[in-house]
């Protein structure tokens, strides 16, 4: 992927579709960052309510901000579309369900030095913003989400998320791993992930389930041992999150 010029810091990515409920506090906790040098990008995936007006509202007031609307394609093709307008020199993505605590970008940041990427962890929020879940992750191969990390732009430059798949954030970040990229882990939950009874991770789809478990298995070919591990570990801890639904 050819990304333009640095001349951000931070590239935020947001894929947006029909979040007007929660896009506001989304946007404003990426404006309160500590870190004052972002780029935030917002690609809104042909919403039919008014997250493309409040995107647009936004915009106008902050030159940080820059709203890209595309047909409705899906979230893979929402964060492909906001990696190829990105010029930061790391890059974050961020649901437009959730949103950051003040010190994100300072905490990711400060700790990015000699590695390619940052993994912390998050606090799940219900709809009465309390607290259910702090949560950080045991290893490095647990969070399958691409949020919750802040990357070094050239370590991710020739990575895409796989289009027309529901659980794309699974091939993402087993494409990651398989990379041997390398990775700090810091002990902060200050990612705040929104319990959204619409989002597509709370209905069963039984068929796109199957896909990107094919899509996994396809990757074990010509893979190395430790790689074969990575993706065995990740095919099974996925057969058993669809079980357990």
């Amino acid at each position: 992927m050819n990304f333009h010029e640095k001349t951000n810091m931070i590239s935020f990515i947001v894929p947006i579709y029909n979040a007007e409920h929660y896009l506001i506090a989304c946007i404003e906790s990426l404006l309160r960052q500590t870190e004052r040098d972002l780029q935030i990008i917002l690609v809104d995936d042909g919403s039919t309510d008014n997250s493309l007006t409040i995107a647009r509202d936004y915009a106008n007031k902050d030159t940080r901000i820059e709203v890209l609307p595309q047909k409705h394609k899906g979230q893979s093709a929402a964060r492909n579309y906001g990696l190829s307008h990105a010029k930061g020199e790391y890059i974050a993505f961020v649901d437009a369900d959730d949103a950051l605590e003040r010190d994100w970008c300072e905490k990711h940041l400060a700790a990015i030095d000699q590695v390619d990427y940052v993994q912390s962890g998050y606090k799940r929020i219900d709809s009465n913003k309390q607290i259910i879940k702090d949560k950080l992750p045991l290893h490095r191969y647990q969070f399958t989400s691409p949020c919750m990390r802040l990357y070094r732009r050239q370590a991710i430059e020739n990575m895409l998320f796989a289009e027309n798949y529901i659980y794309e954030d699974v091939l993402f970040s087993s494409e990651l791993w398989l990379k041997n990229l390398k990775y700090r882990f810091i002990p902060y939950t200050g990612y705040l992930y929104t319990l959204n009874p619409k989002s597509t991770t709370y209905s069963s789809h039984p068929e796109a389930q199957k896909k990107v478990l094919t899509a996994l298995h396809n990757k074990l070919k010509g893979t190395s041992l430790k790689g074969k591990c990575i993706l065995w570990y990740t095919i099974i801890r996925l057969k058993l999150y669809f079980l357990l639904r």
